[in-house]
């Protein structure tokens, strides 16, 4: 395991609604592969280390079950978090429509507008591609 001493540590937290990709996408980023099959992600936090603009980062990706609009906002996935991925599938215009529901729940909980956010579309490399902006 690489030295962590003096490393600049951030936690990114990988949202959206349930079966989007957001653990294929967490696992292709650490390990440059894909998951083969679905199975449903509880939470799961895994190091990455990155070097970015000549400094070192240890970053915990924070791969989180899917959420719905009735979901409570867990605290776990706020407090102490540097940045936001928030993932939906071309597939799902509902799982588009989430984000923002997740994106809104994420401003109340923290009371800032400005958060450090991400927003991925995946599944791409599939023929039904319903999402438009």
């Amino acid at each position: 395991m690489p030295r962590t001493d003096g490393l600049k540590k951030r936690k990114i937290a990988v949202l959206g609604s349930r079966s989007v990709g957001k653990s294929s996408l967490v696992r292709q980023f650490v390990d440059n592969s894909f998951v083969d099959s679905y199975y449903p992600t509880i939470d799961n936090s895994i190091p990455k280390n990155l070097r970015h603009g000549g400094t070192e980062f240890e970053c915990e990706i924070i791969d989180t079950a899917g959420q719905d609009e009735f979901s409570i906002f867990n605290a776990k996935h706020a407090i102490g978090i540097h940045g936001y991925v928030l993932v939906y599938s071309i597939t799902s215009q509902a799982s588009f429509e989430m984000i923002q529901i997740i994106y809104d729940k994420i401003v109340d909980f923290c009371g800032v507008k400005e958060i450090p956010c991400v927003i991925v579309g995946s599944k791409m490399d599939l023929q039904d591609k319903y999402v438009t902006v």
